[in-house]
């Protein structure tokens, strides 16, 4: 049996669902348009991609999970902080909706929801991170964050800088 089968097994029996593989947990290169400088990050909630741009015609594509009704967001911000498992401390509207949740979850911990990595966006509580619950990407999920797969968040952060360009549109 392959290893990619035998992985695939596992992750189903003991999950209850297929994780992402190696193949799908790398970005896409493909055509892109629109007026962004190369290194632009591009976020289009409405299809649940990350775009870095590459060059005028070309971006790397990540899948993501968004917000979930009533918490999207659209608008033009920046990269102002990178963390290696970061802890996390809830917001307070997500430590309204669930009272019982810690006041901080450690770095590393499986039940910390930045996953490996995360890059914090200026002017509000968002970040670009990845994620313990991977079978979220793809979804309408957070309170305004984006999700990734740890690979690509991991893939991503090495290929950004603080100060990079961030647009996010609807």
């Amino acid at each position: 049996m392959s290893l990619r089968i035998a992985v695939a097994v596992a992750a189903t029996i003991g999950a209850g669902m297929l994780l992402p593989t190696a193949a799908e947990a790398r970005p896409d290169m493909v055509g892109f348009r629109g007026d962004y400088s190369p290194g632009t990050i591009v976020i289009r909630t409405n299809e649940r991609r990350l775009y870095l741009v590459v060059d005028p015609g070309h971006a790397m594509r990540y899948p993501v999970g968004v917000g979930k009704a009533g918490k999207r967001w659209a608008g033009v911000t920046r990269i102002d902080g990178k963390y290696r498992n970061p802890a996390w401390s809830p917001p307070a509207e997500v430590k309204h909706d669930k009272p019982s949740m810690p006041s901080v979850i450690p770095g590393g911990s499986p039940r910390n929801p930045m996953g490996v990595a995360a890059m914090t966006l200026a002017g509000g509580e968002y970040a670009i991170h990845g994620t313990n619950m991977p079978w979220s990407v793809g979804g309408f999920v957070s309170y305004g964050c984006i999700r990734m797969y740890n690979a690509d968040i991991s893939d991503l952060y090495q290929r950004v800088s603080v100060g990079t360009p961030v647009v996010v549109t609807q």
